[in-house]
């Protein structure tokens, strides 16, 4: 089965009119991707025609490549 991981943006406003997730990968698939960021209603029809799983992966939280604020 194919897979697609995806994370939320880091750098988002509230209320901010531009796509939400950013694709990080794609393994077991003939699909590529374009996009830098994607809207999640864009995300599951890609899916759902390709027969993939959309994986959401932990977003790190502080912005620093260690972790420590």
């Amino acid at each position: 089965m194919s897979k697609i991981f995806v994370r939320e943006r880091r750098k988002m406003e509230k209320g901010e009119k531009k796509p939400r997730f950013r694709v990080v990968g794609v393994s077991g698939s003939d699909v590529k991707i374009y996009a830098d960021h994607i809207r999640k209603t864009e995300l599951e029809v890609i899916a759902k025609e390709t027969g993939a799983e959309v994986i959401y992966l932990p977003a790190h939280g502080t912005g620093n490549k260690n972790g420590v604020m």
